[in-house]
């Protein structure tokens, strides 16, 4: 790229520390929450620290590839040196359909709790509105785009901490009120700590995969950031800690709070009924504001990362210049950003046949791609940390390796078949293009 179509370095530690927050909270937690507890009962909580600990390992070696080379541009440059130039095609246009999936099924998601105050109102109107607002931040220019998913980050992480604060006082009153032991035995009524047993416990990875999915946005910031090796891996850290405190901490209040089977509502943010609980009045209203805002900001980071990726993959894959890859005179991927965010249109149709189980079915392909993405990664620093002869990562990594093997069986076993199908259409159309668009670069190459 010339020095004129370059991205400018303005992204701070704190903007890109938030941006990845902004990636991982959104959906999964504040909707996807009810429907995973469903899925497996309070056992829930295990998926939640099982998947953390793999992704605190996979996020250790994503920082790693960054130390290793800042000169790279996406997920692409960070694994090709170990793992070669056509998965590191494959791993770019997996991760852009991703966040195209993603920004849809975090759309839906906002437009159902925009319904719980304006249930006459469609929901393509909001998704409309959604679309016209990210497009916007992200065309004028990226420091914008920064500065406003930091403060939408802190918005969603507020009300995270208030749930902890209102939760630790609702479980100290009952503790007080019936004592220790009866308080915390709620987890175990009703049908028991695993209610439905493995199978329920598999099943909720999907949806505890597709919540964590977001947290490798950092690497993506690395030619935005004013500088990126300090910057990413100390992201990097103060992330896993938080997003571990987000998920974990207040889930495990909740189910002591709430009996698991009132929780299990996928269309009721558990976060609202907590608040509603101590009757504070408009609690409740604040609550969805700050979970739409949430949502919007994790939209608002998938048309950032989803045009990146855009934007770099077709800046290097060998032939003449694309519109997607000109910027405007915001030194933003104009055309990239509005294909993107275009997408969200997409989900309204969809939303329209396929109403409420739309965001099932998205959240089901979307972990296949989280796990695939993370297992690329954790692959490339493998090779990696091998070379460099560092023994305690790469035990790590060979054992976060494993893992996630075990775990694409198990959620292959118990995903529907439809979105199996679907996600294994996308990935040997994205594997093929391959061959098809070297094999055009030849053609040309060979008419010049």
């Amino acid at each position: 790229m010339t020095e004129k179509n370059q991205l400018k370095k303005q992204m701070k530690t704190r903007h890109i520390t938030m941006l990845a927050l902004g990636g991982a909270i959104g959906a999964g937690l504040f909707k996807g929450s009810g429907e995973a507890i469903q899925l497996a009962g309070p056992a829930v909580l295990l998926a939640f620290i099982f998947c953390g600990l793999i992704l605190f390992v996979v996020m250790t070696g994503l920082g790693q590839l960054v130390l290793s080379d800042q000169k790279q541009h996406g997920l692409s440059g960070l694994v090709q040196p170990y793992l070669g130039v056509h998965t590191a095609d494959f791993i770019d246009w997996i991760y852009w359909s991703m966040w195209m999936i993603n920004i849809i099924a975090e759309a839906v998601a906002a437009a159902s709790f925009l319904q719980l105050w304006f249930p006459n109102i469609p929901a393509w109107i909001f998704v409309l509105i959604l679309a016209l607002l990210t497009t916007i931040i992200n065309l004028f220019s990226v420091r914008l785009f920064a500065e406003t998913e930091y403060w939408l980050s802190w918005a969603k992480i507020s009300v995270v901490i208030a749930l902890i604060l209102v939760g630790l006082y609702l479980v100290a009153t009952q503790v007080l009120d019936l004592g220790f032991l009866p308080t915390m035995r709620q987890m175990t009524d009703y049908g028991g700590f695993a209610p439905h047993g493995l199978k329920g416990f598999i099943n909720s990875l999907l949806v505890v995969i597709y919540s964590y999915g977001g947290s490798e946005l950092v690497a993506i910031t690395i030619s935005e950031a004013e500088n990126p090796k300090k910057a990413i891996p100390q992201a990097i850290k103060g992330v896993m800690t938080r997003i571990a405190a987000f998920y974990i901490i207040p889930l495990f209040l909740l189910l002591i709070i709430y009996p698991w089977n009132q929780l299990a509502d996928p269309n009721v943010s558990p976060f609202v009924m907590v608040f509603q609980k101590i009757h504070v009045p408009f609690a409740s209203d604040i609550v969805n504001l700050v979970i739409i805002l949430a949502l919007f900001s994790s939209i608002n980071s998938g048309v950032y990362a989803s045009s990146r990726t855009l934007f770099f993959r077709l800046s290097n894959n060998g032939q003449k210049k694309s519109r997607f890859t000109m910027l405007n005179k915001n030194s933003v991927p104009q055309r990239a950003i509005m294909f993107c965010s275009g997408t969200l249109y997409l989900g309204v149709v969809l939303s329209y046949f396929l109403g409420d189980k739309l965001f099932n079915y998205l959240a089901g392909s979307l972990s296949y791609t989280v796990l695939l993405i993370w297992l690329l990664i954790s692959v490339a620093a493998f090779v990696l940390v091998r070379k460099q002869k560092k023994m305690g990562y790469t035990i790590f990594l060979g054992g976060a390796i494993l893992a996630l093997l075990l775990l694409f069986a198990g959620i292959l076993i118990t995903n529907p078949l439809a979105v199996t199908g679907f996600t294994a259409l996308l990935y040997t159309i994205i594997f093929l293009s391959f061959y098809w668009n070297h094999r055009k670069i030849g053609d040309t190459s060979g008419k010049s």
